[in-house]
Order: structure tokens, then sequence, then C-alpha cells
């Protein structure tokens, strides 16, 4: 049996940009952002119905945001989603320290 050669690539760190998607940096900050609102959501052991409520959403648009289909959803939009569940949302804007085009990030603090 012969084995087959595997290359690995390593990961620039946004899998959007690794598989060639456009917007990779939005759609890298959408998905941060739902994980901090599942994290929360998951901290204060609330039922998808309970988050729906808070959020302002129904029970299946929940599930779906918490299921990774968030594409239809804007930053704003999922900032006002933080803020609905008692966080605040802080945006700093800095000029880069190298010599690039600046980045996009999201930095959480605790959010119990």
């Amino acid at each position: 049996m012969r084995k087959k050669s595997v290359e690995i690539e390593r990961s620039s760190g946004n899998v959007f940009a690794d598989l060639g998607l456009p917007d990779a940096d939005a759609h890298m900050l959408k998905a941060e952002l739902v994980t901090q609102i599942d994290k929360i959501i998951r901290e204060r052991q609330l039922k998808q119905v309970e988050a729906a409520k808070l959020l302002g959403l129904s029970q299946p648009d929940v599930s779906r945001l918490l299921r990774g289909n968030f594409r239809e959803y804007s930053l704003e939009r999922l900032l006002r989603l933080l803020a609905r569940l008692g966080h605040d949302v802080d945006i700093v804007i800095r000029e880069s320290s190298l010599e690039r085009t600046g980045r996009l990030k999201i930095a959480a603090q605790g959010t119990a």
C-alpha cells in the first residue's frame, strides 16, 4: 500500500479568507460577535425562547443565528443584539502600528 502525500497549509487565522470568500474580514467579525452572543446565552442558561424575547427575535431566528446562519445580519444588528443582552460595545479606531492595511478585530472582556 502506498501512502498518499498530504499537504498542510497554515491558516491565516481567518477561515473565510482561507476559503477565498469576499468580505472575509466582515464575515470573521460577524462570526466572533455571534460567538459572544452564544457565550452570553449559555452563561445565563437561557433557553432559545427566552433569548429570543430578550433579543427581539423569533426562536427559529435565534436557532439559525446560533447555528452559524448569520449572513443576513449586519454588523450593526449583531452589535445591537449584544447591547440587548446587557453588554456595552466600544468601537476603537486607531492608526495601525504596522505599515500595511489596518485590521478588524473583536476583543471581548469577561461576559459574566
